[in-house]
């Protein structure tokens, strides 16, 4: 089971934090000082940190730096603060990602077993996290298999890629330009009309109604994203 250490003075965003992780079957502990919290985080044992930013007794982005000098853990920076340079320097001081208040707990689920995942792989850990779950799509790794409302897809293998990246990554916009170089690499042989293509051959298989979707949206001008 992962366990999950969580800095948040505000009881009420802890809770919802803690019952939505609760419910992914991760282990959690709260703490509501960043001094306490440094305390913890540094005696090791998590698998991912949350972290607010405004903290009391100590600062999320001092936590953060100590943290970073002895652990290498994800840490997920968690703040109402919208400023650019407050991202860039929580970025700066060893966050490997950033999320801000509020958020959808659906999303900030999917991002935690992102991190974590990619965390893994990187490690050699061989108890990698093995399904990724968003809305009525569940995915599991292990098996490459995919299901919609627990009834299993058929997908290709670039299908798959595709699908799986946008649910790592839900709510962010990427290009069609990003999407083929990240599947389909920079050397492969076509262009990025192919992402068009594969994207509407997956709606058409996990959209109710391919013609309006309900997870991968089109934003117009920029990309695609998916939509938790």
């Amino acid at each position: 089971m992962n366990k999950i250490l969580i800095i948040e003075d505000d009881p009420d965003i802890a809770s919802i934090e803690r019952d939505y992780l609760a419910v992914e079957k991760f282990d959690v502990d709260i703490t509501a000082d960043g001094m306490t919290g440094l305390q913890k985080g540094l005696k090791g044992g998590y698998d991912l940190i949350l972290l607010d930013l405004m903290l009391p007794n100590l600062d999320g982005f001092s936590v953060c730096r100590k943290l970073r000098e002895k652990v290498d853990v994800p840490i997920l920076m968690v703040t109402a603060r919208r400023e650019d340079i407050d991202k860039i320097r929580g970025l700066g001081v060893g966050a490997d990602d950033y999320i801000e208040k509020p958020f959808s707990p659906s999303v900030l689920v999917a991002r935690i077993k992102s991190h974590i995942a990619r965390y893994q792989r990187l490690t050699g850990n061989k108890e990698i996290m093995s399904d990724i779950a968003l809305g009525n799509i569940r995915i599991n790794t292990s098996t490459h298999r995919v299901f919609v409302d627990e009834k299993e897809i058929d997908l290709k293998n670039k299908e798959y890629e595709l699908l799986l990246f946008l649910m790592l990554n839900p709510d962010v916009v990427f290009s069609r330009e990003h999407l083929y170089e990240r599947i389909w690499g920079q050397d492969a042989l076509g262009d990025n009309a192919t992402v068009a293509v594969h994207i509407n051959r997956l709606r058409e298989k996990i959209e109710k109604d391919p013609s309006n979707p309900r997870y991968i949206e089109t934003v117009w001008g920029a990309g695609y994203r998916f939509k938790a």
